[in-house]
């Protein structure tokens, strides 16, 4: 069992890592002196999968009444409708302010779930139990929880920080190879942004990480989480440009989700975005030709997308425009002056940007 620490003083919270670790979720939260009822909040989907066995877990803590509340699989979910629906909910299972939150599921659950915890009755505890690779390596770490609103991914939310991360990599098992490679992209982006060997440990393995192969996924699971650790314990809040690193790829990424329609997942819109940051600064004479070649080698590698699926291009820059990210009017962008090292300008000409999306 992996167990790194997000050092952020009195927020400060510890994310274990490894297989069979949803077995444990009671006595750990018992350590931490949450008890009494507790309101899991999950999907349909990940509900049917593991709730008995979270439910098990939790009997084994000191737990008087465990509510389940269930939502519709899919990004649609992520929305004020959805969580107004859950106060509601939360209000009828008598949920007061030290009733903890579980977060079951992948990152639309992680958002959302832990949107309500952030302000139901002005906050109340919250514990990610994520089951999806992506959710594992980068959604349930870092406090950012939030709900789309109109076309725009993301556009209301707050920090938040959990109690707890559990990231049972036994679940990784029951992802379609599409939610793998999902995850991936977001696996991929850290090696580009922090840890070139990431990247070799990646290329090196791909086959056994397409196979299940848990030591394997639980290594890849550690060092990501240790590197996105590292970034938000030393800018928690985004205020020293630290963090901003970690949206590598984000900015063309959730301009393709809201264009699309949410049709493109997130790591494939992420993919997508990082291949046309590489490219963005491969015009502008900063990346090398091989190493472009190798980014785009390994997304392939992993089942990922390397080019706009056809979107329209002002459609897609519009959306940047309105991105949140968005500082005096300029678009910022997260860029790669190799792998393994990025830096971030407000300075890249949209005419560029459209160049890259239409080739």
């Amino acid at each position: 069992m992996k167990k790194i620490a997000v050092n952020l003083g009195d927020r400060s919270y510890q994310v274990n890592i490894g297989p069979g670790a949803m077995a444990e979720t009671g006595r750990w939260l018992r350590a931490r002196g949450l008890s009494g009822r507790l309101v899991v909040i999950t999907n349909t989907v990940v509900g049917g999968l593991y709730g008995e066995a979270l439910e098990k877990s939790l009997a084994g803590g000191d737990f008087t009444t465990v509510d389940f509340l269930e939502v519709p699989d899919g990004e649609g979910e992520k929305s004020l409708e959805t969580a107004g629906r859950l106060y509601l909910e939360l209000e009828r299972c008598l949920a007061e302010r030290l009733t903890p939150i579980i977060a079951l599921g992948g990152g639309v659950i992680g958002d959302l779930a832990g949107f309500v915890a952030a302000t139901y009755k002005r906050g109340v505890p919250l514990v990610h139990v994520p089951t999806t690779l992506l959710a594992q390596v980068d959604s349930s770490i870092g406090g950012k929880v939030a709900v789309d609103h109109g076309h725009l991914k993301n556009e209301i939310g707050v920090f938040y920080q959990p109690r707890l991360v559990i990231s049972d990599i036994a679940t990784l098992n029951t992802l379609d190879a599409r939610h793998l490679s999902d995850g991936l992209a977001e696996v991929i982006k850290y090696g580009v942004i922090r840890d070139r060997g990431l990247l070799s440990f990646l290329e090196a393995n791909m086959s056994r990480i397409k196979a299940f192969d848990e030591p394997v996924l639980e290594k890849v699971v550690s060092r990501s989480v240790e590197i996105k650790a590292e970034v938000v314990s030393r800018d928690e809040y985004d205020l020293k440009g630290l963090r901003a690193s970690l949206n590598y790829g984000h900015t063309i990424g959730h301009a393709i989700e809201s264009v699309s329609g949410f049709r493109v997942g997130h790591g494939e819109a992420v993919a997508i975005g990082m291949m046309a940051a590489a490219r963005l600064s491969r015009e502008m004479g900063i990346l090398g030709r091989g190493e472009l070649a190798r980014l785009e080698g390994l997304l392939e590698k992993a089942g990922l997308p390397t080019r706009n699926p056809g979107l329209d291009v002002e459609g897609l820059v519009s959306a940047m425009q309105h991105d949140k990210k968005v500082s005096g009017g300029k678009v910022c962008f997260v860029l790669p002056r190799a792998l393994g090292r990025v830096f971030i300008s407000d300075d890249v000409n949209l005419s560029l940007v459209r160049q890259v999306l239409t080739d």
